[in-house]
C-alpha cells in the first residue's frame, strides 16, 4: 500500500461501534514522514499525540505558521464553539488546539487573533464551559461574540447553486487570513461535521440551509470564500448523536488531526478517519462539483505522521 492510498487504515469499525482502538488502527503504511518543512505536501494527517504537540509536528512539515500568516496581518479563527458542553463531550474544538495555533500564528507576526462562533446554545456557556474563552484569553487571542445580526452583512454568493447570498461575520470578510478549526463529529443532518459544515458558525441565518438543500448549502458557501487552512480536531470524536451529543459515551479517543488548504481534501481524509468513504458524503461530492477543492486523494501528497 502506497503512503498516498489511504489516510488512516481500518479505523471505522472501532470508531462507529465504541470498541477499543488500538496503537496500529491508523495502518502500518502510516509512517513518519515527518520533515523540515521542505516538502509540499497538500495534506497532513497525523496521529497519537496531545493536540497541541500534532498540531506543531502537522505546521513544521507544512513550512511552519508564517507560509500561512504574514506579519502585521489580522487572523480569524473560526473553531466549533456551538454548544454548551465541556471539552470530553467532543462537541466543541478541542481549546489546547485552539490555543497553540493562536500562539503560532502570533509568534508569526500576526498583529491580532480573533475567535467566534455563531453558536447554536447560549453563546456565554459555550463560550466558558467548552473550555475555549480561557485558552484564547490564556493564549493572547481576542475572544468576539457571533450572537448579534448586526455583526454579518449581506454578500451575493455568485456561484452557489442554492445559497445565493448570506449574512457573513464582519471578521470573515475583513480579516487578512481565515483559518477553519472544526472538530470531526457525527451529525444528524449532515452526516459528519467537519470543515465545509463548520462554516455554518459563520452566517448569522442557517436556518434557510437547512430548508432547503442542507448538503448544497453547505458546499456553496466555500464558493465566496474559502479558508486559508483548515484543521480538523480529531483527538475526541463524537461517533453518533451528532451534533451535540448525550454524553461521554458517544466519544471515542482517537488522538488524530487533519491539516491542508483544500476543504474538500480535508473533509474526504476526515470521512475516511470516521470510516465512512467521501462518496457517502453529500457536501464532500457537491464541492468538488463546485470546483473548491477535490475529494481525490490519491492524487494528492500526503504526509502522515506518528508522534
Amino acid at each position: 500500500m502506497q503512503r498516498r492510498d489511504f489516510i488512516f487504515k481500518g479505523v471505522g469499525a472501532g470508531i462507529l461501534t465504541g470498541i477499543g482502538l488500538s496503537s496500529n488502527v491508523f495502518g502500518e503504511s502510516f509512517g513518519n514522514m515527518a520533515a523540515s518543512g521542505t516538502a509540499p505536501f497538500d495534506l497532513v494527517a497525523v496521529r497519537g499525540g496531545e493536540a497541541e504537540v500534532m498540531f506543531e509536528k502537522a505546521i513544521a512539515s507544512l513550512g511552519g505558521m508564517q507560509a500561512f500568516v504574514k506579519k502585521n496581518q489580522t487572523v480569524v479563527l473560526k473553531p466549533n464553539i456551538g454548544w454548551d458542553v465541556s471539552p470530553e463531550r467532543a462537541g466543541n474544538t478541542n481549546p489546547k488546539l485552539v490555543a497553540k495555533i493562536i500562539e503560532h500564528c502570533l509568534k508569526a507576526g500576526a498583529k491580532k487573533v480573533y475567535v467566534f462562533d455563531n453558536t447554536c446554545d447560549n453563546w456565554q456557556k459555550c463560550y466558558t464551559n467548552s473550555g475555549i474563552e480561557k485558552a484564547v484569553k490564556d493564549a493572547g487571542g481576542i475572544l468576539v461574540t457571533g450572537n448579534s445580526e448586526s455583526m454579518y452583512h449581506e454578500v451575493e454568493i455568485p456561484n452557489g447553486k442554492k445559497l445565493k447570498k448570506a449574512k457573513i461575520h464582519e471578521l470573515i470578510l475583513s480579516s487578512d487570513v481565515f483559518i477553519n478549526v472544526p472538530v470531526l463529529k457525527s451529525h444528524g443532518g449532515a452526516t459528519l461535521s467537519m470543515s465545509m459544515k463548520n462554516l455554518m458558525g459563520i452566517v448569522w441565518d442557517r436556518q434557510f440551509w437547512h430548508k432547503n438543500d442542507l448538503h448544497q448549502c453547505i458546499a456553496d458557501l466555500p464558493t465566496f470564500k474559502k479558508p486559508t487552512l483548515n484543521i480538523i480536531d480529531a483527538y475526541r470524536v463524537m461517533k453518533k448523536n451528532g451534533p451535540r451529543g448525550l454524553s461521554v459515551e458517544d466519544v471515542v479517543t482517537l488522538k488524530g488531526q487533519i491539516i491542508s488548504t483544500d476543504i474538500v481534501a480535508a473533509d474526504a481524509a476526515a470521512t475516511k478517519l470516521f470510516g465512512l468513504e467521501p462518496s457517502a458524503i453529500g457536501h464532500i461530492v457537491k464541492g468538488q462539483e463546485l470546483g473548491i477543492g477535490t475529494m481525490n486523494l490519491d492524487g494528492l501528497k500526503i504526509n502522515r505522521i506518528k508522534v
